[in-house]
């Protein structure tokens, strides 16, 4: 398979976690016979800082011609001054990238393995045997993307609005992800709602029971109040595996399984839109400890996972991945960044050797299977 993959490092430790990523991404093409091209652009406080842009010309014609986009983390204080909303990195680069692509649908999988429990600050008798569970997002819609004014009533009080606002079709788009994937792993699909206050949550939940009865009778549908989630989340987090909310709500409960995991370097995703996805971190640049070498790369590496399942259809490469990232975790290889929320078997290691520790885990499966052959064939 001949791929293009636009890589955007991002900032921070962005560079740093990229770097390894594409090493293990290397690893993988060559194990596999894939041939991964990867061209670089300036994107984020990188963009505004060589071009004067976080999303330059010249990177959108890089992310338009080749068949998916990697990203690093963006963002820094530094950029936080810069007058123009729309020259910020979050605005002028993300919420750009994410409209350009219509990139509607998130996925951020939550995943601990039984042998990674300890990593968890919940008790394991509330974790169960693991956390695997996957977060459906919608991603371009909401209150992120309304209306949003600030300005002066009549009688001189000042105001702020921000409009949160659904269509159908984009409703339905994110349903039909979360549907499939429900079908996918042969689980109930859990709606997350605020139908007792929203009026976007009442048409929400009206969509998603269309689709269910059109489309996927054979999918159980369970619709939950976001505050209750928010609780059921911390003293049954095993009850879920995938769950289906809008942005904000996204967002917030996202970060909170981050917590649930002990981190959010734990929780890779997937941008994905009808022509073209992004993969990247969910969690930020991190600049204070940039360019230390000690930044865990797990969710750069995990996000170019998702990337070859998701846009390339190569599960068993992504399977791989992932397997070797929860070999070397359970091994207790931890970079400092990450060591304190690990147990007393915990060994501290650099970014750089995390990324080698992966690579080389890849490549001695193929040693081993290579001689399991052998072996077959003298029989």
């Amino acid at each position: 398979m001949k791929k293009t993959i636009a890589v955007l490092e991002g900032d921070g430790i962005g560079p740093e976690i990229m770097a390894e990523t594409i090493k293990v991404l290397n690893t993988i093409q060559n194990k596999y016979g894939h041939e991964f091209e990867f061209i670089f652009g300036d994107f984020g406080g990188m963009g505004y800082d060589k071009q004067g842009s976080p999303f330059p010309e010249s990177t959108k014609e890089i992310c338009d011609t080749s068949d998916t986009i990697l990203k690093g983390p963006i963002g820094s204080p530094k950029y936080d001054s810069i007058p123009d909303l729309n020259l910020r990195p979050e605005r002028g680069g993300v919420l750009a990238l994410r409209k350009r692509y219509n990139t509607f649908a998130n996925l951020r999988p939550v995943r601990l393995p039984k042998e990674l429990l300890s990593f968890s600050p919940l008790k394991q008798s509330v974790l169960g045997k693991e956390i695997d569970l996957m977060i459906v997002r919608e991603l371009i819609g909401g209150i992120y993307f309304g209306k949003k004014e600030q300005g002066q009533k009549e009688n001189g009080e000042r105001f702020a609005l921000d409009t949160m606002e659904y269509t159908e079709t984009q409703v339905k788009q994110i349903a039909r992800i979360a549907f499939q994937e429900a079908r996918k792993q042969k689980t109930v699909l859990h709606n997350i709602h605020k139908s007792n206050v929203l009026e976007c949550s009442i048409f929400w939940n009206e969509i998603v029971n269309e689709i269910q009865e059109k489309e996927f009778p054979d999918v159980q549908v369970g619709h939950m109040l976001v505050d209750n989630v928010a609780f059921q989340l911390v003293v049954n987090p095993s009850q879920f595996k995938v769950m289906l909310m809008e942005n904000m709500m996204g967002d917030i409960l996202s970060d909170q399984c981050g917590g649930i995991l002990g981190s959010l370097g734990l929780m890779p995703s997937a941008c994905i839109g009808p022509k073209k996805a992004y993969y990247e971190p969910a969690h930020g640049s991190a600049p204070a400890i940039a360019g230390k070498n000690i930044a865990n790369p797990y969710s750069m590496i995990g996000s170019a996972a998702l990337m070859l399942e998701y846009s390339f259809g190569l599960k068993t490469e992504a399977e791989e991945i992932w397997n070797a990232l929860f070999q070397i975790m359970h091994a207790g290889y931890q970079t400092p960044d990450l060591i304190h929320n690990s147990n007393e078997k915990q060994k501290q290691i650099s970014t750089n050797e995390f990324g080698t520790m992966i690579q080389k885990t890849i490549e001695e499966k193929k040693e081993t299977q290579n001689k399991e052959m052998e072996y077959r064939v003298l029989l």
